[in-house]
């Protein structure tokens, strides 16, 4: 591409074609169908077979050019004249350079050669084969829409416009990728959006500069406030109703083409364990389920070296009763309880990699089978103690409940340093440990928006859709740490819900 960044095409068809021919000459795909124009004018159509829709070529353009019977007087702007009478195309551009031909081919589109124009016309007629759209694997829900993002960037917007039919909607397109050229989208509502959030998100795309961007891991990377924190500071969804739902908040999304998921910024840590199915649940419901959400969480973290803390510094914290139990599974183990942990905390990691990269109808007989097989026959030969099996079973269950997968695997790595702290240093070890995780979560910003609000700093309105979510008509604003323009989403219907049961039966009927 640099070598003929400033070359321009000339009028000859046979010097045009034969260049492009030294370029392609390589590739098995590469078509060239030569035509007459009008009777008696050469021209010709080159295109990489494996991209364009070949029917579309041959019915759209060939054939009327073909056929198109010749002027009594030849315009004096051909190119022109076949946008306007001949050719069934929205998308035609005039092109005269080759560096823009050669990205125009590659990216499957057709290019129009006319002998004595040093112009030729680019013509969008690629055809790309993508799957349906179903139900995303990892964002699953009982009550709510079943549709998902796939790795076609147009259908992909489709489904944000069919759920936002509003001209302030706005999608805006640029490139990353200096080979791939990668089409990003960024989405957001004109006037809800931060201005200021809008033009970050797009400064931050321009500066990347890398070879290929295949999927919206890349660029998240690029994009985070900072790159070295293993939390995740961006939302990574697959379901069109997250998206237009953080839209609404104020937020601004960013969509790849080849990828399935949506970016969404600016992200805090508590949209991590809400889910869009606590939106179609009654409050009280969804309130409930975010706090199992939270201990299951918390859980996860901690448990596996609350235990290693307890067993091997501080014994009396265990009740006397439960003394017995505790002591005599391990008379007959030969590690120490901080290796014991590790190992089958190790042991389950190595089972939920392989059964996630095994097919699908053999990886679920791996995690069973592993569960049940190697888990009691450790127990039999005396490696680990029973319930040791038991604590670490409910640690592994309690990090299936986080919705947010990056941020599972974020808690799932860290329980491995607790662990050691905790085998190490006890329960100053353990304290320690929490305490350098928690600081560094009170560190993190996204996009300017502090990592733990409501939290810290404590925002009191905020809080009413944090753990837990109050009524609709008390989310009468949108989140005030994203700074949206119109801070207000809820009419006065708030007024006449709250009055209503005040009503005597006689105002109740009238209403």
């Amino acid at each position: 591409m640099n070598e003929y960044k400033d070359k321009q095409m000339t009028g000859i068809l046979d010097d045009n074609v034969r260049l492009l021919k030294e370029i392609f000459h390589k590739d098995m795909d590469y078509s060239l169908r030569t035509f007459e124009l009008f009777q008696h004018r050469h021209a010709a159509i080159v295109y990489l077979n494996s991209l364009v829709d070949q029917e579309v070529i041959n019915h759209d353009v060939i054939k009327p050019l073909q056929h198109y019977e010749a002027p009594e007087k030849e315009p004096l702007d051909i190119l022109k004249f076949l946008i306007d009478n001949i050719l069934y195309f929205n998308d035609v551009k005039k092109v005269k350079d080759f560096s823009t031909i050669i990205s125009s081919i590659v990216q499957g589109k057709a290019v129009v050669f006319i002998d004595g124009i040093a112009e030729a016309l680019e013509l969008d007629v690629v055809t790309k084969e993508k799957r349906s759209i179903e139900e995303p694997e990892t964002e699953r829900v009982v009550r709510g829409a079943r549709d998902g993002f796939i790795e076609h960037l147009s259908t992909n917007i489709a489904l944000l416009r069919y759920r936002l039919p509003i001209p302030e909607f706005r999608v805006e397109e640029s490139e990353v990728g200096a080979r791939t050229k990668t089409k990003v989208v960024v989405c957001y509502i004109e006037d809800i959006a931060n201005p200021t959030l809008v033009e970050e998100m797009k400064k931050r795309i321009d500066a990347i500069e890398i070879d290929g961007v295949l999927d919206s891991g890349y660029a998240e990377q690029f994009l985070e406030d900072n790159p070295l924190s293993p939390f995740p500071q961006l939302i990574n969804t697959e379901r069109p109703t997250k998206v237009v739902g953080n839209l609404l908040e104020g937020r601004v999304a960013v969509m790849f083409e080849g990828s399935p998921s949506a970016l969404i910024a600016p992200a805090t840590f508590n949209q991590f364990y809400h889910t869009t199915e606590d939106y179609n649940e009654h409050w009280v419901i969804s309130s409930f389920v975010r706090v199992f959400r939270i201990l299951a969480l918390l859980f996860s973290l901690t448990f596996s070296s609350l235990y290693v803390t307890v067993i091997s510094f501080h014994p009396e914290l265990i009740p006397a009763k439960y003394v017995v139990a505790a002591s005599s599974g391990r008379h007959s183990i030969p590690f120490p309880v901080v290796l014991e942990v590790l190992m089958l905390e190790l042991a389950m990691e190595v089972l939920r990699e392989a059964s996630v990269r095994m097919p699908q109808q053999v990886g679920g007989a791996l995690s069973i089978v592993g569960v049940l097989v190697v888990g009691q026959s450790a127990v039999q030969a005396g490696f680990v103690s029973p319930i040791t099996v038991v604590i670490i079973g409910m640690s592994t269950i309690g990090s299936f409940a986080i919705p947010s997968y990056n941020a599972a695997n974020t808690f799932r790595m860290l329980r491995f340093l607790l662990i050691i702290l905790a085998g190490t240093l006890g329960l100053l070890g353990l304290a320690l440990g929490l305490m350098v995780v928690v600081n560094h979560m009170l560190s993190l910003r996204s996009f300017g928006v502090p990592y733990m609000d409501p939290y810290a700093p404590f925002n009191m309105k905020a809080m009413k859709d944090s753990i837990i979510r109050f009524p609709f008509y008390k989310l009468k604003k949108r989140p005030s740490n994203i700074h949206p323009q119109d801070q207000t989403r809820l009419g006065e219907m708030e007024k006449h819900y709250t009055n209503y049961n005040f009503l005597d039966k006689e105002e109740r009927e009238k209403i």
